[in-house]
């Protein structure tokens, strides 16, 4: 069964890298595969901690979803958008940096994929307000994207899987993340001006009909705008806390979901109109075909080869699974990469030689996969999200056109991310 498995996992994930066939039923139909032949089963697949659905990462995403889809009947993150673009005077590099730092914080408190969904729109109205090019403020938008979703737990799913798999919570997100996400969020805002050099011209005139936008009318329910404030406070205060009150983050998304439903009083198209079923399927799908893999020993098998490979060296293993899990990201979508390597590192960790904690494994990964899915415009479901809105809106950005900058950007990020791991976990420690 070990051929079959990876067989069936092989081939799903270079449909998936391809990006021809629709990526959730290329993991639906490989789940189907590896059960019905079958190589894993029902008990497998719905009950099992190692080989079954990550019920905490589908529930996580679903909460943090429909907490999205009435924010979104607000209006607030129109009025950010406008709000930043008027704070900047109509300055194009201005406005570029602020709606990075809009979309980086963003992405760090909702999720990437979302974060982007929201901004894009309303980036593409105040670019044609200024008449210029759309392309690289999105394609600037994506990164930062990445970049702040890296953050913390909820900010990219690749995070929701690594903390499933090592039972890291949401706190340990922020303080081992959080601090070098900051960094290289700086060093590419100041790469901003070379990364675009010829994206900042702009007629004055235009800049007079960016200002007369009235951000407050953005605003379209202030009321529940308080309401959605209060829960969201409440929601995180809860992700801080969860280990003390004993509650898992997928059950607090859901219950701040279930709160927000009841008292916005919306109907169901309102709040579910920011549920991305295909996701939670194409999650449900993947996780179906990793169990296969953990089930028939070849996770396990993989495991003992990179630790024979690194010879338990710590400060090697982390540099590979950094380097390797950020090139790997870019090429190839990274929600399969870290629903693949999360067992394998998993399986390392407790082989490491020294007094290093083997936690700074999970971090190279974490960092590894959130942010080296800039390197290219597969790399990260931000980035596909980003070009179809932008191919729709007649402002298209090529595959080699994102993938240039983008190439820039992840190296950067590679080379701050290692001095941050060597110097954090292995010069102080």
């Amino acid at each position: 069964m070990n051929a079959v498995a990876i067989t069936v996992f092989v081939v799903a994930y270079a449909l998936i890298a391809a990006d021809r066939v629709n990526k959730t039923v290329v993991a639906l139909a490989g789940a189907a595969i590896v059960i019905t032949l079958p190589v894993i089963n029902s008990d497998d697949v719905f009950y099992s901690h190692e080989t079954g659905i990550d019920w905490d990462v589908i529930f996580l995403l679903l909460g943090m979803m429909i907490i999205v889809s009435v924010l979104r009947q607000t209006g607030v993150f129109e009025y950010v958008a406008i709000w930043a673009a008027k704070r900047a005077k109509g300055s194009p590099l201005r406005i570029m940096i602020l709606l990075v730092l809009v979309t980086a914080f963003a992405s760090a408190l909702l999720d990437n994929v979302t974060t982007v969904l929201l901004v894009a729109p309303v980036t593409l109205l105040v670019c044609d307000r200024l008449a210029i090019k759309a392309a690289p403020f999105l394609i600037a938008e994506a990164f930062a994207s990445n970049i702040g979703g890296t953050a913390t737990l909820v900010g990219d799913p690749p995070n929701i899987i690594i903390a499933s798999r090592a039972g890291l919570s949401f706190n340990d997100f922020l303080i081992h993340l959080a601090p070098i996400v900051v960094i290289v969020i700086g060093v590419f805002v100041a790469l901003l001006p070379r990364l675009f050099p010829r994206a900042f011209k702009v007629d004055a005139e235009r800049v007079a009909d960016v200002m007369s936008l009235e951000e407050r009318e953005a605003i379209r329910d202030p009321r529940l705008l308080i309401k959605c404030a209060v829960v969201l406070v409440a929601v995180f205060a809860a992700f801080i806390a969860h280990s003390p009150l004993h509650m898992e983050p997928s059950l607090v998304a859901l219950l701040g979901a279930g709160i927000l439903i009841v008292i916005s009083r919306l109907e169901r198209s309102d709040y579910l109109s920011s549920v991305e079923w295909d996701t939670l399927l194409f999650f449900a799908g993947l996780f179906v075909m990793v169990g296969a893999l953990v089930k028939t020993g070849v996770v396990n098998e993989l495991a003992q080869s990179a630790t024979t490979a690194t010879g338990g060296n710590a400060l090697l293993t982390t540099m590979l699974i950094l380097a390797v899990s950020l090139v790997i990201s870019g090429i190839i979508n990274n929600v399969p990469y870290a629903a693949t390597m999360a067992p394998i590192v998993g399986g390392v960790a407790p082989s490491m030689l020294g007094h290093v904690n083997p936690d700074v494994l999970w971090w190279a990964l974490a960092l590894g996969t959130g942010i080296g899915g800039n390197l290219t415009a597969i790399g990260a479901s931000s980035n596909v999200i980003i070009i179809g809105i932008a191919r729709r809106a007649d402002n298209p950005i090529s595959f080699w056109e994102f993938t240039r900058k983008g190439a820039v950007v992840t190296a950067i990020s590679l080379a701050l991310t290692a001095v941050h791991l060597w110097v954090r976990y292995f010069i102080l420690a």
